[in-house]
């Protein structure tokens, strides 16, 4: 374990509504960005975005898939013509992707040869503790090894891997230790959408370069982290046929907040969230991201012609100074022609269940030290211990919790590890429609947000984490434990009134 690095974080100012934007934050305390290879100087739409490599299974047994994944450093062109040295599975930047069917198990051997501990999280996935990447449930560097066992006993969804060792997990996925797991199912199957080369993941993150092309991690460095990447790539272009394409959206970033929309203001359709499809489309002109977060959309390019050139940006507000160009432009699509197309996006998705009477009603408040003295952070006052429970659940037990930003200027986001959650309201207005409206597992908070979530804790018992999936506040302290027992102590709670 490295101790808690006291830094002065950026603060944040809220300047829009949360589906209209993002964020603006101030400088925190990074080394000057002239030493930097400024993002003005990086060629953009010059290299191809990559689709991540799809990982085959060491070997099947029965309905179960087994995997072998090292967790090591290589070398990857993410700037035209430089080599910057990344951490990867499997050598893999971007990360692999594994695919995955609801209710057959996929089991994957990890073995650390990086030089610091490491521990694997499923993001969004329900999975018994010892499988779920705890902060503390490290791997050894240097050689060691753990097995994680994916049950898959959960609903179609895009969920991605990531390290979740504590003190280290900010830095680690900073320098690129991420991988994409797309849990499908029958519900999915049934459906007409766009597939095969058509059905694109792209994960979404910030960076910041030295001089040589070398990532420079700095905790709290929002205000330097301006090369945007897609898939690996500083500002790639993609070329699409003019026909529809889905494309399953991850924000991998640390810090940063995108709100993505086509350049030219032209609408497209909203598919999904993290926990897989919602119940009907939706059409949009915009989506919007923080850390952790997933929207699967379908963008029809049959109403361009052959040649067309297409960006997507990101309007999220930035930093005084930032260049709208580099920051506020995230890929380039190049339409190439036509093509036939036989995909289609229904009017009705799925179906979800009606949500269970709530027995038990909790409130956290996130929040930080924006004065940057002490470089902590907190829930409910508290910074995280890994011995502490903070919260005891009775298996079984469906809970609202009611979590407010507690900040006057620092944006933040909500995870829970174990379920997917229902957003119920946002700022006292109920959430019956609209991209929240469908399961989740990670959720923005603004400054001075509050958002009401309900969630049922059932198919495993044991003791996961929720936190502010910002990685650098998490490292801060942002994130507590829960532990889900059927023992009568999980019964101390207040009932709802």
């Amino acid at each position: 374990m490295i101790q808690r690095r006291s830094v002065l974080v950026a603060g944040a100012a809220l300047t829009g509504s949360l589906g209209g934007a993002g964020l603006l934050l101030r400088a925190g305390s990074s080394p000057a960005r002239a030493a930097d290879l400024g993002a003005s100087g990086i060629a953009q739409f010059q290299q191809a975005m990559p689709v991540p490599q799809v990982l085959k299974p060491t070997f099947t047994s029965g309905a179960a898939a087994y995997y072998e994944m090292t967790m090591k450093e290589a070398d990857a062109e993410i700037l035209p013509g430089r080599t910057t040295r990344v951490r990867t599975f499997n050598g893999a930047f971007p990360g692999p992707v594994i695919k995955a069917v609801s209710g057959q198990r996929v089991v994957v051997r990890q073995t650390n040869q990086l030089d610091v501990p490491t521990s694997v999280h499923l993001h969004g996935a329900h999975v018994p503790q010892s499988s779920d990447g705890s902060p503390m449930d490290l791997i050894a560097p240097g050689g060691g090894s753990k097995t994680y066992t994916y049950p898959n006993s959960q609903p179609h969804a895009n969920l991605w891997f990531h390290d979740h060792a504590h003190h280290m997990e900010s830095e680690t996925v900073y320098r690129g230790l991420t991988g994409y797991y797309l849990l499908t199912d029958q519900v999915e199957q049934s459906l007409d959408l766009p597939s095969g080369a058509h059905d694109v993941p792209i994960a979404l993150r910030d960076a910041r370069f030295d001089d040589d092309g070398q990532l420079v991690y700095v905790m709290g460095d929002y205000a330097g982290r301006t090369v945007l990447m897609a898939n690996g790539k500083a500002w790639p272009y993609f070329e699409v046929a003019a026909r529809k394409y889905r494309f399953r959206l991850f924000n991998t970033a640390n810090m940063r907040f995108f709100t993505l929309q086509l350049a030219d203001g032209s609408g497209f359709q909203q598919i999904g969230s993290d926990g897989g499809l919602l119940e009907q489309p939706l059409d949009v002109t915009s989506v919007a991201l923080s850390p952790g977060e997933r929207a699967d959309i379908v963008v029809d390019f049959s109403r361009y012609p052959a040649g067309t050139t297409l960006v997507l940006a990101n309007t999220a507000p930035q930093l005084p100074g930032d260049p709208a160009d580099q920051v506020g432009q995230v890929l380039q699509f190049r339409v190439t022609g036509p093509a036939a197309d036989t995909s289609r996006v229904p009017a009705a998705l799925r179906h979800l269940p009606a949500l269970p009477p709530a027995t038990v009603n909790r409130s956290f408040v996130l929040a930080m030290d924006e004065t940057g003295l002490s470089g902590e952070a907190f829930i409910n006052g508290k910074t995280y211990d890994m011995d502490r429970i903070d919260t005891e659940i009775e298996y079984g037990a469906t809970e609202i919790w009611t979590v407010t930003n507690g900040n006057l200027f620092t944006p933040h986001n909500f995870h829970l590890h174990l379920v997917q959650f229902r957003v119920l309201e946002r700022d006292g207005k109920p959430v019956t429609s609209g991209p929240e409206s469908g399961l989740k597992d990670t959720v923005a908070l603004m400054p001075g947000e509050t958002v009401k979530l309900q969630a049922t804790f059932t198919g495993y018992e044991g003791t996961y984490v929720y936190h502010c999936h910002m990685f650098d506040h998490a490292d801060m302290g942002m994130m507590a434990n829960f532990r889900v027992s059927r023992t009568p102590k999980a019964r101390r709670h207040r009932p709802v009134r």
